[in-house]
């Protein structure tokens, strides 16, 4: 996972990203998505301003004199920029448009420069991806798999309640599974797990990917998944208290609204995303005994209203030190796969150490303590999880028999 404050030189603009690898190079392929997919948007963001003020000043310029046909083919002209509903345009600010633009350009490339790498294997492997900007008060997100974001806002009562800010895009939905259907591609659900449907190619049980989009995971490319994101606008308000972007790891385990307790009961704030990582871990525990735990990784974003000040931590699980950002927006995960390590220049990570320097009581100790043995309850499950890889997200690989010709 990634939290990037001031992003794109952007001093109200934060960047946060959750990404949960699947099948073999999974863990390999989430930390490419994770170090390229930033600075893509970033730099597909910044390349549509201009765009649109090259066309502003083009259409000033040319006054009177340019009829409204000649601007649409100036418009059209340019084969980079993405079509846009017009009823769309009405519905949300100037900025929903651009973002949209940069999310589906960065997400499209960043699907492309995977199938070209030579060093990782995505044909069997790939990730999900819940990012966010948030400017001021706006938020885009773009979604592809199922991990999840919510928003833990006031309703008019004055009650804490969930919303839900994306869709788990997984195969039982109808359009998606009606899209893989007309590419060849299958959806069914196994007989001993019939709430989980999967997607396999048209002439193998194979390999059994339990979502409708993914980066990666090119053997089915070509029968129906894609990396198109799904992107969606919020304008947050007063009432909007903290965002919490997850992997499925916490979504299967706990629902929206225990997930908004756990993070709104957290204190100080800056435990909030490790106390719901440990409180998934224990709800997997009690729920499926026999079964390993699923990575977990958390970003829990804290949005100050009355200052409208933005700060980020990310906490990680590595022995003795955490990797750490500013105060207010907490990351945790099950180890350090998605430490912030490539920050292109946030300038904004530093390590903490968890158990030097300064004085430590001994009910900090004891609560230290109570952490890592629940850590170290889950024992291999845990580690080797590495931080992204999932369980049962993909059941099989492909089998390929090489034709007779062939050496």
């Amino acid at each position: 996972m990634i939290v990037w404050e001031n992003f794109g030189s952007r001093t109200d603009t934060v960047f946060c990203g959750v990404f949960d690898g699947h099948g073999p190079h999974g863990h390999m392929v989430a930390k490419r998505v994770r170090d390229s997919l930033p600075s893509k948007l970033s730099a597909h963001w910044e390349v549509s301003l201009k765009s649109e003020d090259v066309l502003k000043e083009i259409s000033l310029n040319a006054g009177a004199s340019l009829y409204p046909e000649d601007a649409s083919l100036i418009s059209a002209a340019d084969d980079s920029r993405v079509s846009i509903d017009v009823e769309e345009t009405g519905k949300h600010p100037e900025i929903f448009q651009t973002l949209k633009e940069s999310f589906l350009k960065a997400y499209k490339v960043m699907d492309r420069e995977l199938k070209s790498y030579t060093n990782i294997d995505c044909f069997c492997s790939g990730t999900t991806a819940v990012t966010l900007i948030k400017q001021g008060q706006d938020l885009v997100i773009g979604n592809v798999g199922d991990s999840r974001a919510i928003l833990g806002t006031r309703d008019k009562d004055g009650s804490l309640t969930a919303v839900q800010l994306t869709v788990d895009l997984k195969p039982n939905l109808p359009a998606e599974a009606e899209r893989i259907r007309k590419c060849r591609g299958r959806v069914f659900s196994l007989r001993d797990e019939p709430e989980v449907a999967r997607v396999w190619l048209p002439n193998s049980d194979s390999p059994g990917l339990a979502m409708a989009r993914a980066f990666g995971d090119f053997c089915l490319k070509d029968f129906g998944l894609i990396s198109v994101p799904e992107i969606s606008y919020r304008h947050l308000t007063g009432k909007d208290e903290f965002i919490v972007l997850a992997t499925d790891g916490i979504w299967d385990v706990l629902t929206n609204d225990e997930v908004v307790k756990i993070v709104a009961s957290a204190s100080p704030r800056s435990s909030a995303a490790r106390s719901l990582v440990e409180s998934a871990v224990r709800a997997w525990r009690t729920k499926y005994p026999t079964s390993k735990v699923d990575d977990c990784a958390v970003v829990c974003l804290f949005l100050d209203s009355k200052s409208n000040n933005l700060s980020t931590a990310s906490n990680t699980k590595d022995s003795d030190k955490t990797v750490s950002m500013k105060a207010n927006e907490v990351g945790a995960k099950t180890d350090d796969a998605f430490g912030p390590t490539a920050f292109p220049r946030s300038g904004t990570v530093r390590e903490v150490e968890v158990s030097g320097g300064g004085d430590v009581s001994e009910e900090e100790i004891e609560e230290a303590s109570e952490h890592e043995e629940l850590l170290s309850e889950v024992g291999a499950e845990w580690s080797a999880l590495e931080g992204v890889s999932r369980l049962n997200t993909l059941l099989t690989l492909p089998r390929f028999v090489p034709d007779k010709d062939e050496n």
